[in-house]
């Protein structure tokens, strides 16, 4: 919800309102209490910067993320390239060729 400043047109009062972009604009001045008040044009909302980068993506909804990181996980399964697979085969394999190096010294030995 958005904040709006609004100016008295009587007692010349400004003040802001926190209230939804659907609300009707306030009349009711709070301070001299005439029905002169009107919503002033302002510059809107801006651009918040935070986190690691400023790209419009960096403030996704959590659902959207957990939603595009499954569909690069069905892309990477459809395509046969699956990172934890290969990550698995490349332990299996490092672990094997280690246990064949120490088993063959020991038979040096």
């Amino acid at each position: 919800m958005p904040t709006y400043d609004y100016r008295c047109q009587k007692c010349d009062h400004a003040w802001e309102l926190f209230q939804s972009i659907t609300a009707k604009p306030v009349r009711k001045c709070p301070e001299c209490g005439k029905l002169s008040a009107k919503r002033m044009i302002g510059p809107g909302a801006g651009i918040i910067f935070k986190g690691s980068g400023f790209y419009q993506t960096d403030y996704r909804s959590d659902s959207y993320k957990k939603g595009a990181a499954a569909a690069k996980k069905s892309e990477e399964k459809a395509s046969g390239k699956s990172d934890s697979g290969d990550a698995k085969k490349s332990k299996s394999s490092d672990s094997k060729s280690s246990d064949s190096k120490s088993g063959d010294s020991k038979s040096g030995d």
